[in-house]
């Protein structure tokens, strides 16, 4: 799948007009136009057939595959000043031929008013003429500039120039604070984007060179100064300063790193000079999936953008159809009725049904808000999970890493029959040597001794249970109580506070060491939050012991746990809870993206914490918070309702004021005056309106 730019995409009907279009293609596995952003995502084996058919169905529209960022922004850069003083002489010969009008009418060179109008008229909607002219030709009559063209010809044709000539200058303007509106939006998507990394420090034989961040290979070391972004992932060799991850996190603070700390492209050096060892590739760095998620968010459409998209295909016909009949059927049916005066109000129908305000505020709304998730460290994949979060009834949370900060110390050391702390330490260090588990490093950190591994025999390790291992010619067993019983070990004591690791030797109990971990500072808030936010269950998924389950579950006062858990499990319980949700009623899991991605895949919506270094996470979540704050799944939801409850708002106004102007123009109380509010009015308020999303 591809990702290409846009040049002249200038209406949001354009962008599903060429969506619906090459979907048709049987070459086309997958297309989805970002008219918000300007890019077409497409998975095809026939391009050529995609271009020639983009070309047919908006010949102005060009594609563009490799150009650099200043190439894009020439391309996009909306004149501002350009376009006022456009808009500016029209209005102010409209307004002087207004004025003088009647001079001309009744002077001898009537057909001086006519001149007057008909060229103001070409000069401000000749694009609309041109525009709906070409749609015609290729068999796409009901659109908006077909619309706009036969009711100001109309206009003209029953002698109503002035208002002719305002419908396509007001409709200019409106265009004109439309163009404004999504090129802002377009801007703040883009100011995201700018953590993308320029160039990268690269030692060759023993020189620094400034080398593209793509050109360089795992392993290599890259030089990082103070102020500069640092370009790829990698660890750090020799160096101590503090950087700036707000662009990842959505953290203001700075984070102190030092030498064998890992750093992340897109992170910004503040003080020291760092040499860096790189340990993925550009394509492969925890920069490039956030850019992805982000230029890409909007091709996973929402339930309403689709119904909108398919009502404006059917709606604007419909109008047409509409206002011919009421232009028509009164003066037939109706005795004393003039053709003339209902062609006017059908008229006045055509010119304030246009769909404008539908078709481009939406989307601009979903898109304000994926780009506001974005700025506070919230990665939403697509306004479909945006829609999703606001039917959240039921949240389910891992422990581990999620409501605990995940950073275990051994605390306590209980030794049996005969064996000393310092034994049982010992054997435990030599069984969990070789895991990558955050119990077992914790352990191997408490020990803090070398390792003989000659020492160490067969290991065989239970996912879920522990860990069975020679160590010095004897069998050494380390595991939860689970595993103990599945051994048959003989144990006087089962519920222990904290999380537990028994150890065994010769089938012999050796004692156990309790792990400690601390409960994060918003835990407890961001739970209550969520209640606040209509979740009507909130529920905790654990490894640990059922006692330590109980002890965490009721600090955060959550309302269900489930203790002693397998992974599958996890994705067991999961299944039960979506089984007894309604249709409404949406589950969530949140974890911390390591060893969860079964279950977030499994649960309605995903959401990987801190996960912002685990590939897995990144790819199977539907969110991803880049932070480790709790606090963030409240606030996903938060941004979601408002989204929704703006676009909503729009989809009501809009729909509201256009039918009560249809409903005063049957009965000749609006004139076209009214029209052009009803129409590029609405549209401007409910720009403006989703444009609110952004600041969420």
């Amino acid at each position: 799948m591809k990702t290409y730019k846009i040049k002249n995409l200038d209406c949001a009907s354009c962008a599903a007009k060429i969506e619906n279009g090459i979907a048709e293609l049987e070459e086309v596995e997958f297309v989805s136009v970002n008219f918000a952003n300007s890019t077409i995502q497409i998975e095809t084996d026939n391009f050529d057939k995609v271009k020639k058919r983009i070309k047919k169905l908006e010949p102005g529209i060009e594609i563009y595959e490799n150009i650099s960022q200043k190439e894009e922004a020439d391309k996009e850069e909306f004149n501002v000043k350009k376009e006022l003083l456009k808009i500016g002489s029209i209005i102010s010969f409209l307004i002087a031929g207004i004025i003088f009008k009647d001079i001309l009418h009744d002077s001898p060179y009537s057909f001086a008013e006519y001149i007057v109008f008909v060229l103001l008229y070409l000069f401000s909607g000749w694009s609309v003429l041109k525009s709906a002219w070409n749609n015609i030709i290729r068999g796409q009559v009901f659109n908006e500039h077909f619309l706009m063209s036969l009711a100001t010809l109309g206009a003209f044709a029953i002698h109503e120039m002035p208002e002719a000539v305002a419908v396509m200058v007001f409709y200019n303007v409106g265009e004109f604070f439309q163009d404004f509106a999504v090129n802002r939006s377009r801007r703040s998507i883009k100011s995201l984007l700018e953590i993308r990394p320029d160039y990268a420090n690269l030692f060759v034989n023993e020189e620094v060179k400034e080398v593209p961040p793509e050109s360089v290979s795992m392993g290599q070391k890259i030089l990082v100064k103070p102020g500069e972004k640092i370009p790829l992932d990698g660890e750090i060799l020799e160096g101590i300063s503090m950087v700036d991850a707000s662009a990842l996190t959505g953290e203001a603070v700075p984070i102190s790193v030092k030498e064998g700390e890992p750093v992340m492209a897109g992170m910004i050096n503040k003080s020291g000079i760092l040499t860096v060892k790189v340990t993925r590739l550009f394509g492969e760095s925890s920069i490039s999936r956030i850019l992805d998620l982000v230029e890409n968010a909007l091709s996973r459409k929402a339930k309403t953008e689709k119904f909108i998209t398919k009502f404006a295909r059917y709606y604007t016909p419909a109008v047409v159809f509409g206002a011919l009949l009421a232009a028509v059927l009164p003066p037939l049916l109706i005795s004393g009725e003039n053709f003339s005066v209902w062609i006017y109000r059908a008229l006045v129908m055509l010119v304030v049904s246009c769909p404008c305000a539908l078709v481009i505020s939406i989307p601009l709304g979903y898109f304000g808000g994926i780009g506001g998730a974005s700025r506070k460290g919230i990665l939403v994949k697509g306004s479909n999970y945006l829609d999703a979060l606001t039917e959240v009834k039921t949240v389910v949370f891992d422990k581990t890493g999620t409501l605990t900060k995940g950073e275990f110390k051994v605390s306590e050391i209980i030794p049996r029959n005969g064996y000393s702390k310092n034994e049982v330490l010992e054997l435990a260090a030599y069984a969990e040597s070789n895991s990558n588990h955050p119990i077992a490093k914790s352990i191997i950190e408490a020990y803090d001794q070398n390792i003989n591994q000659e020492a160490i025999g067969n290991v065989a390790e239970t996912a879920g249970h522990g860990v069975e291992a020679d160590i010095r010619s004897k069998t050494v067993i380390i595991g939860n109580d689970k595993f103990l019983h599945k051994k048959n070990i003989m144990h006087d004591k089962c519920e222990i506070d904290g999380t537990v690791v028994h150890l065994a030797v010769e089938n012999e109990y050796a004692g156990y060491i309790v792990i400690s971990d601390t409960i994060k500072d918003n835990a407890a808030l961001a739970i209550e939050e969520l209640k606040k936010l209509g979740v009507k269950k909130t529920v905790m998924l654990t490894g640990d012991n059922s006692f330590a389950a109980e002890t965490i579950a009721g600090k955060l006062k959550i309302s269900e746990f489930y203790g002693e858990l397998l992974p599958e499990d996890k994705v067991k319980h999961i299944e039960r809870f979506l089984a007894r949700s309604g249709a409404k009623e949406k589950v969530a899991f949140v974890g911390d993206g390591i060893n969860d991605a079964p279950v977030l895949a499994r649960a309605d919506i995903g959401i990987a914490m801190g996960a912002l270094g685990s590939d897995a996470a990144v790819e199977t979540a539907d969110v991803v918070l880049m932070n480790d704050t709790l606090s963030s799944v409240p606030e996903a939801i938060k941004i979601a309702n408002k989204t929704r409850k703006i676009v909503w708002q729009n989809i009501l106004f809009a729909l509201g004021v256009k039918f009560l102007f249809i409903i005063l123009a049957a009965f000749g109380i609006a004139t076209m005056w009214e029209a052009v509010f009803g129409d590029m009015g609405v549209a401007l308020i409910a720009v403006f309106n989703a444009m609110r999303v952004m600041k969420s």
